[in-house]
């Protein structure tokens, strides 16, 4: 694995209504993400925050779903992205609501393709059409995968970024009806809780990791709303029934062990909901995880 990491902000909230997830870089790194990095070994490039602009002041026309704009902090993720696996370092972006995935999932295949492991409650595969809420966190799965708004699935560069095949989602457990059609369909592999209670982490993961075998590298996607709302409260859109603290840690070790990991995002963590900072301390602790710490 490379040894810099390059620390990127996309504090963006305009994918959601929820109020307060655009705080959730400045969070993450209160929570001591940099030094629990540099133990670990690593160089770090914090290379501060992607310009979002304030919702409030975005014109009358923009306020439905913030397309236009979203489209614009996609495109930056995109070129971080980019630059930074150009440079050789593993970009790590902060979130923001999930929408910047399409930015930061197109700029880090932008050279060649990878494989995405996706941990998440929901889908994010539904499109204009099918969103029962239009809000765009709702859709990247979709765009990525060509689907959706044109402004969305162009970014970066034209059509899909991923295949099918080249993602795997973990921890599903709340699906919209429209999307759970699709998702049926679109040749992602599919891990739900019930999988997860039947089978457990374990065989999941390395299950997960066996059908991305056809790519050398792993991107992670990691919405805490993935974690159940008792360990991760600070979340806009939480769902009873998730991940447990120790379920998620093994999930971030397996794949470190893999020596696959090459970029990563944490999505969704809202300060404003969450308790002295539990959600964003927890991200912090399943990202040594992810990079290498072990108890051994």
């Amino acid at each position: 694995m490379n040894k810099t990491i390059r620390i990127i902000g996309v504090p963006i909230d305009l994918g959601q209504k929820q109020r307060g997830v655009n705080m959730g870089p400045s969070a993450i790194r209160y929570a001591g993400l940099s030094d629990k990095l540099k133990r670990l070994g690593f160089s770090l490039h914090d290379s501060g925050n992607l310009f979002v602009p304030v919702r409030e002041s975005l014109s009358e026309a923009e306020q439905g779903n913030f397309l236009l704009s979203i489209q614009q902090v996609c495109q930056a993720a995109y070129e971080a992205g980019q630059h930074a696996v150009a440079d050789g370092d593993i970009p790590l972006f902060l979130g923001g609501d999930h929408s910047l995935a399409i930015g930061t999932i197109g700029g880090v295949t932008h050279h060649e393709p990878i494989g995405v492991i996706w941990v998440d409650a929901h889908g994010d595969a539904n499109s204009e059409q099918s969103s029962p809420s239009g809000n765009i966190h709702g859709m990247p799965v979709a765009a990525l995968l060509g689907e959706g708004f044109p402004e969305l699935v162009n970014i970066g560069r034209p059509g899909a970024k991923l295949e099918g095949r080249d993602l795997v989602m973990i921890g599903i457990r709340d699906l919209d009806s429209g999307e759970r059609q699709w998702l049926k369909q679109s040749g992602i592999s599919i891990y739900t809780m019930r999988d997860l209670d039947e089978r457990g982490m374990s065989a999941i993961i390395h299950e997960a990791l066996q059908c991305l075998k056809h790519r050398s590298r792993i991107h992670l996607s990691l919405d805490m709303d993935s974690l159940d709302p008792n360990d991760a409260p600070g979340v806009g859109t939480p769902s009873p029934g998730g991940l447990n603290y120790r379920e998620a840690q093994l999930l971030m070790e397996i794949i470190a062990d893999s020596g696959k990991l090459a970029s990563a995002d944490v999505v969704e963590i809202n300060p404003i909901l969450d308790h002295e900072n539990r959600t964003a301390r927890m991200a912090v602790e399943l990202l040594a995880s992810l990079f290498g710490k072990s108890i051994l």
